[in-house]
């Protein structure tokens, strides 16, 4: 599902999947996503559906929208846009939303067939004249393991800045890479995640190596062998 990730100064602050046709942006309260900020105008801008398109359309602000980095009055959206209205960034993800009772690992980049490793018929086979010496094995980065569920046994590389997981609509939560570490923030959902059986707030919390993460009823583990 096309969804709107709000950022403020690179933090991440609400996470809008467009379930509507449309979605309406500004300081009041009525609208859909509300920016309480005086540079967002009281009705600042809409995001609608037109055929397979979603478009953004600038209401006649006192600021005016742009969209990478450009000033529009309407824009057709794709994938990646980043949207500033003001100090605030909204970036524009298009993706398909998980099976039922799946956890969707980073949304904006669904799991891979790689991550699964290869099957034995594309495994190439060698036999080399002489022995060769195995590589030496390479450090491994952060991932997040599944522990629960129909994934149980999957990782994740957190390889991007941010990282969203969970199920939109039900409860979704974003990993950011810092320079000081990596970060746990909810984002959706009426019940906050867990960490380690500690209920997370609304605040952002640290990740350590071997954290258990509880989100959507699936357990998941932070391994970070070199944090």
């Amino acid at each position: 599902m096309p969804t709107l990730v709000l950022t403020l100064d690179g933090v991440t602050l609400k996470e809008v999947p467009l379930t509507k046709d449309r979605t309406t942006i500004g300081r009041r309260s009525h609208n859909d996503l509300v920016i309480d900020n005086l540079a967002v105008s009281g009705e600042h801008a809409v995001v609608f559906k037109g055929g397979d398109d979603y478009y953004i359309e600038d209401l006649g602000s006192t600021n005016g929208t742009t969209v990478n980095g450009q000033p529009i009055k309407k824009h057709v959206m794709r994938d990646g846009d980043i949207v500033e209205i003001g100090k605030y960034r909204l970036k524009f993800i298009e993706r398909d939303t998980p099976a039922e009772g799946a956890v969707d690992f980073d949304t904006s980049q669904p799991l891979k067939r790689e991550f699964y490793g290869p099957s034995p018929a594309t495994i190439p086979v060698r036999q080399p004249a002489q022995p060769e010496e195995a590589p030496a094995p390479q450090p491994k980065g952060a991932v997040i393991r599944v522990l629960s569920g129909a994934n149980a046994g999957r990782e994740l590389p957190l390889v991007k800045a941010l990282t969203t997981i969970g199920r939109p609509g039900v409860q979704v939560a974003v990993i950011t890479r810092r320079p000081s570490g990596y970060f746990i923030a909810h984002v959706e959902g009426d019940v906050f995640p867990t960490v380690n059986g500690i209920n997370l707030g609304s605040a952002a919390h640290a990740l350590k190596d071997r954290d258990v993460i509880e989100l959507a009823g699936v357990k998941l583990e932070f391994v970070n062998p070199g944090g």
